[in-house]
């Protein structure tokens, strides 16, 4: 399941109420023929909400159904999404069909992971091999000038929908888009995740991507390797120039919010693995010689829902955290396979993607505290603050006789 808003709002009302109710009865439809009818009575709703920038309608709406009717959630979550990243639009007397697409890239370094503007000629390169790879003949891109880190993402499905709609018109107008100034600084990480944000802007009634177009028997997947593979030649001269001093892994361009969701979850195991790398090469040690300490995070508003894992390291017998990793949930069941496993309790032991990411490590002291707290982050730096063994929120620091940062890589 979706996670909800993070705001908790108390009052449902108006539009709020009727989104709510709607998404309740598509859950509830026994024919496609009704669920068609009250989905676009939705459809038309949330599209207003969106143009009017009425984002706490929206939240109130998601909070409701998240609370009562899980199933009608999962359906309101979609429509919202699908429209505030999909639309159509009217330009001299033409009507074109436009989605913002995100192409994540997975990057891992000891050294700072850039983001920030694009250079034109760069931004022109990646546009060409955009076409190429992934798009049918005739459609448009228009990629936005800058490498986001996740923190740098506009926040919420309004933004996001005033970002489709301005970039597709400054394109068809001819005018370029700006990189945006005052970015949100990143919290650095040892592996995370880089966007580039792309519009796609097709005429009515065209197919938009190259896999749309394989053959019988429709073998889309195999469609979407090809294109991938493609992307990953094209572009990586561009991308390596983009991040120095980086490893990096191409994943396939997608709708906005699928792309984000996916890097999320595939870069959770990289963020493990770069850690202990980091760790026992920076310090000189065995990973033998570390431990770690798993706990639960939620948001205040929402009691006894986890949102993530922070994953705190420490050497033995040393009380002190000296490194972090994050990792999201985003289904029901992630808390449990990312903890205990498939095995447990037949195995007597925790055979989570944690715990068993940490032994092939060579780590074998893992403590999984029982308490879920919240979601804390230091008012310095906003550095997320993990739990050690006494459930004490601490904030990361590594020996004061570590070698100084940038000495060691990790590729």
């Amino acid at each position: 399941m979706r996670r909800p808003p993070k705001k908790k709002i108390q009052k449902l009302a108006g539009d709020s109420l009727r989104i709510a109710n709607l998404a309740q009865a598509i859950s509830q439809a026994g024919s496609r023929i009704e669920d068609n009818d009250w989905q676009s009575l939705l459809d038309e709703l949330v599209a207003k909400n969106l143009e009017l920038k009425h984002q706490s309608v929206l939240d109130a709406a998601a909070e409701h159904v998240f609370s009562n009717q899980p199933e009608a959630y999962e359906v309101l979550i979609e429509s919202i999404e699908s429209i505030a990243t999909c639309g159509r639009i009217l330009v001299s007397e033409t009507h074109y069909n436009i989605i913002l697409i995100a192409a994540p890239i997975l990057a891992w370094s000891r050294f700072e992971i850039s983001s920030g503007a694009i250079p034109a000629p760069i931004l022109k390169s990646l546009s060409n091999s955009w076409r190429d790879a992934l798009l049918c003949k005739g459609i448009q891109i228009s990629i936005l000038p800058t490498l986001f880190s996740i923190d740098q993402l506009p926040q919420d499905h309004c933004q996001i929908n005033d970002l489709m709609h301005h970039t597709a018109h400054q394109f068809l107008a001819g005018k370029a888009m700006p990189s945006p100034k005052d970015l949100p600084k990143t919290v650095p990480f040892l592996a995370d995740s880089r966007y580039l944000l792309g519009v796609v802007i097709a005429p009515e009634n065209s197919a938009l991507f190259q896999w749309q177009l394989c053959p019988s028997p429709f073998d889309v997947s195999k469609a979407k390797e090809a294109a991938l593979a493609l992307w990953k030649q094209r572009a990586h001269a561009d991308i390596a120039h983009l991040l120095p001093g980086c490893g990096f892994e191409f994943l396939l361009p997608e709708s906005y919010y699928s792309a984000c969701r996916e890097a999320d979850i595939l870069v959770r195991p990289i963020s493990i693995r770069s850690a202990v790398f980091y760790l026992t090469h920076t310090l000189g040690i065995e990973a033998s010689e570390l431990g770690a300490i798993i706990g639960r995070f939620g948001q205040e508003t929402h009691t006894g829902q986890v949102d993530e894992l922070r994953v705190g390291f420490t050497l033995r017998d040393a009380p002190e955290i000296i490194y972090g990793v994050i990792w999201p949930l985003y289904q029901q069941e992630d808390e449990m396979n990312a903890l205990i496993g498939p095995n447990f309790p037949a195995s007597d032991e925790a055979s989570g993607e944690i715990p068993s990411l940490l032994n092939e490590s060579g780590i074998k002291r893992i403590q999984i505290l029982e308490d879920i707290f919240e979601m804390e982050f230091c008012d310095d730096c906003q550095a997320p603050l993990f739990a050690d063994a006494e459930g004490e929120l601490v904030h990361t620091e590594m020996p004061d006789d570590a070698p100084p940062e940038g000495s060691v890589h990790l590729h």
